[in-house]
């Protein structure tokens, strides 16, 4: 298989996937560089994630109007833009607003990729394409904390921006070049209220989710926001039901394969997503490690991301989806529970072990399920298909790290006392102990489920096959008398 195009799709992931870390550990500077606080400094977290849930919906349907390489393109361009808007940000409202921009690039480029790579890439083929580009998904997070650190500590905080476009412009120039030419699918109507709801129940979803996380403003206001969202969605479900070509189709969970990576991959999100906001946070706070030797630390989990991109085919072939996710499902859990275990006289030769071995499985991880999510789907539905399934990480991870930040809080409350290394041990058990639920939707599916993609065959399967070679066999054979 060539590995050019996910490798090319890769670069724009990389950008983006860092880009929503490296700003972490530069939160204070930015923040007494344009007369603000760190606190109110993360509504820019919010804007971008908000930015994401509002056009991700329509990512699929601008694909094919305009040609998912064009739009692709684009959405890199976007983001640059968006990136140094940030670097000459002047003010909180400028900042937040060049964020927001940031966002509507980035929400084209994660379903875009995928999208491209489904319309490119032999199903047969698929698992290891994915295992190419699901890499910087979890390197970029991890090289984000020491970089920003280190750009802010050394040169400046404007930096941790601008470093986006020579790798946005390298980006756009690999497309060109080198992205062959992307079928669309037949172009229906854009569902206008069908986009207006999807706009309305994921932004208010994720922002009232962000603001629980993030005390700026007052509780009221998230609460409403989420509910605002829930609502929008127990609406759009019904009204999508009665129309022939809906903008996100709910009829696509009657796929068991897509239903079960979905719905698995939001539970397992909510300890992936919770341990970069979690894990920094306990060795700078709890045990006294600066940004820099923090992001020194957690960078061992890019590397177990790399090892398994060598492993995650074999692996799939040997034991197939519904095993290798189902073992995913419960040791990244488990290994969460081991980081919530740490304290400050953990040797780090043990920590980053156990940080490396937790980037091994979650590699496996997501190299599987967006392998397994589009194995039984339809070419004319994969464009909805990636929607759903990239609109739900927004929300998986700000539902994460809610959940982590409220019960750091909680916990903390209890006690009584100042936040302290306990309060992280007991949101690293919760979190852990909530996000094992990604086993059910896996427990239901079939042995075999995607083997066309994985190339697995169960023990039935390879005796008919043993059993039609040996028929052939004999058939060939000339009659003895």
């Amino acid at each position: 298989m060539s590995r050019l195009i996910p490798l090319i799709l890769a670069v724009a992931l990389f950008m983006e996937n860092m880009d929503a870390t490296v700003i972490a550990t530069s939160l204070p500077a930015i923040a007494a560089d344009i007369g603000s606080t760190p606190v109110a400094l993360k509504l820019a977290f919010t804007a971008y994630f908000v930015a994401l849930a509002i056009f991700i919906p329509m990512s699929a349907w601008l694909a094919d109007k305009f040609g998912a390489k064009n739009v692709f393109r684009g959405a890199i361009l976007v983001f640059v833009v968006g990136s140094i808007a940030c670097a000459f940000a002047g003010s909180l409202h400028e900042f937040v607003m060049a964020r927001f921009l940031k966002g509507m690039g980035g929400a084209m480029m994660t379903p875009l990729a995928r999208l491209i790579l489904l319309r490119t890439t032999p199903r047969t083929e698929l698992v290891n394409a994915m295992a190419w580009l699901t890499i910087p998904a979890l390197i970029g997070p991890t090289l984000g904390p020491p970089i920003g650190g280190f750009l802010t500590t050394f040169l400046s905080w404007h930096w941790i921006f601008l470093i986006n476009v020579p790798i946005g412009l390298l980006g756009v120039v690999l497309i060109t070049k080198f992205l062959p030419h992307v079928e669309s699918a037949e172009l229906h109507p854009i569902d206008f209220p069908g986009l207006a709801l999807c706009a309305v129940a994921f932004s208010g979803i994720v922002f009232g989710l962000s603001l629980l996380s993030m005390p700026v403003l007052p509780l009221w206001i998230a609460i409403a926001s989420t509910a605002i969202g829930v609502a929008a969605v127990l609406i759009y479900i019904p009204y999508s039901l009665r129309i022939d070509h809906p903008l996100l189709d709910p009829r696509l969970f009657l796929q068991p394969t897509y239903r079960a990576a979905v719905l698995g991959t939001a539970f397992f999100l909510i300890a992936a997503g919770a341990t970069p906001f979690l894990l920094p946070l306990m060795l700078q706070v709890g045990f006294g490690y600066s940004p820099f030797e923090t992001g020194l630390i957690t960078f061992v989990a890019s590397l177990g991301a790399l090892a398994m991109k060598f492993m995650a085919k074999p692996i799939y072939e040997r034991i197939g989806f519904r095993t290798a996710l189902l073992a995913a499902a419960i040791l990244s859990p488990i290994g969460m529970a081991i980081q919530g275990s740490f304290v400050a006289k953990t040797p780090i030769v043990v920590m980053m072990l156990v940080i490396f071995l937790v980037g091994l499985v979650r590699s496996m991880y997501f190299t599987g399920q967006n392998a397994l999510a589009f194995a039984d789907i339809e070419d004319d539905q994969a464009g909805p298909a990636t929607a759903i399934h990239s609109v739900m990480r927004p929300i998986a991870t700000a539902l994460a790290v809610a959940m982590a930040g409220g019960v750091l809080e909680l916990s903390s409350h209890l006690r009584g006392e100042p936040l302290g290394v306990i309060d992280f041990h007991v949101a690293f058990y919760v979190i852990a102990a909530i996000s094992l639920l990604a086993v059910i939707p896996y427990l239901r599916l079939a042995k075999d489920a995607g083997s066309e993609v994985s190339g697995h065959r169960t023990a039935a399967q390879r005796a008919a096959a043993l059993e039609k070679a040996s028929e052939k066999g004999f058939e060939g054979r000339a009659p003895r008398f």
